[in-house]
This record gives C-alpha cells, structure tokens and sequence, in this order.
C-alpha cells in the first residue's frame, strides 16, 4: 500500500509539474487545474497551520489552562480576530476596521524598529570603519562608503543634479543599477535552481532515465 501510494503521489507530481510548465507555450486548461490546486491547497494548509498552531495554544489553551488577570486579557486578541471577520456581512463590515487597523498599526511599529536595527544602524555601522593602509579590506571599506554617499546623494532631490552633485549622483546610480543586477542574478539562479530540481525529478523519479 505504502509502494502504491508513493507511485500514484510521484505521477500525480510529475503531471502537475507538467501543467505548470505546459504556460511556457500557452495558457491552458491543465495549467489553470494545477494553479487553482496550488492555491487552494496553500490556503486550506495554512488555514490548519493557523487553527492548531496559533488560534488554539495561544488561545484556547492559554484561556483553559491559565488563571487570574492572564487568562481573559487573552479575550481581547481573540475578540479583535472574531471582529475582523465581520468583513463577510456587509451590514457590520465597518466594525473590521478596528482590528486591520490596530494589526497594521502593531505591524509598523515593529517593523519601523526591527528595520532600524536590523537593516539601517548595521549599515551605518559598515560605513564608519577604519583604513588603515592599502589592503584589501580596506578597498572594499572604500568602495562601501563610496556607493552609501553617493547612493544618497542620488536620492537627494532638493538641488538639480548639477556639477559635483551630479556626479555623484551618476556614481550612486552605478552603485545602484549594480545592487539591482546582483539581485536579479540571485532570483534568477534561485529560480534555475528550482528548475533544475523539477526537471531531475521527471527524469529521475518519474521517468527513471537518469541514474
């Protein structure tokens, strides 16, 4: 039983891997199947993900088990989360305002701190190091601070980019189309990768040409 269900899970992978590539010719009924599948059973997956392993320990559990001022201040989350789902009745969807609002107010506050220190202070960080002569390292210290100025310098729009100011800012775009390009690249072999992974699959696990 076990054999027979890994056989029909790996020709049901193989065709939806198919379907999907089959949009590299054209939009299609067997591709629109293996979308629609692939959503439906991202939402229904996290849906459960949601219910068993937040709604309920951090919910249900804790108003079971705890006692005192802990066990009904969790009332309020779960209240919030009961409102926003007035959504689906036309009558009270303006009740969901309060909960989207507070989520997106907590969700910019931590994510204006957690950008602060995890992306701007380190990079201020990077920028103030010492050269100490004419090693590697302090190239590549150069060249950062460099592309920082000059990067800023690009989006300081107050002046016309004119004279030293230009050409700084023609500098910063250098900097800035190279940041792009190397982003790209990354997504890209990421993306390969993915490919790769999915072509050795059909032809190693489905098709078994491969060794």
């Amino acid at each position: 039983m076990g054999s027979m269900g890994m056989i029909i899970g790996t020709w049901l992978a193989g065709f939806l891997t198919l379907a999907i590539l089959s949009f590299l010719y054209k939009d299609n009924p067997f591709y629109k199947l293996a979308e629609h599948l692939y959503v439906g059973v991202s939402a229904g997956y996290w849906l459960i993900y949601v219910a068993f392993f937040d709604v309920k320990p951090m919910l249900i559990d804790t108003f079971m088990n705890e006692t005192g001022f802990e066990k009904w201040i969790i009332l309020i989350p779960g209240a919030l989360g009961l409102i926003m789902l007035s959504r689906w009745f036309p009558k009270i969807a303006w009740l969901s305002r309060w909960p989207i609002a507070f989520t997106v107010g907590i969700g910019a506050g931590l994510g204006i701190t957690a950008n602060l220190q995890g992306y701007v202070l380190p990079q201020v960080q990077a920028t103030i190091l010492p050269l100490t002569g004419f090693t590697v390292a302090d190239l590549s210290n150069l060249i950062l601070v460099i592309g920082v100025v000059t990067t800023l310098i690009y989006f300081y729009f107050s002046k016309p980019h004119k004279g030293l100011l230009g050409g700084g800012a023609k500098i910063g775009i250098v900097f800035i189309m190279v940041s792009f390009g190397a982003s790209f690249g990354y997504t890209l072999m990421a993306r390969i990768s993915l490919l790769i992974g999915r072509i050795y699959f059909l032809f190693h696990d489905l098709l078994h040409i491969l060794d």
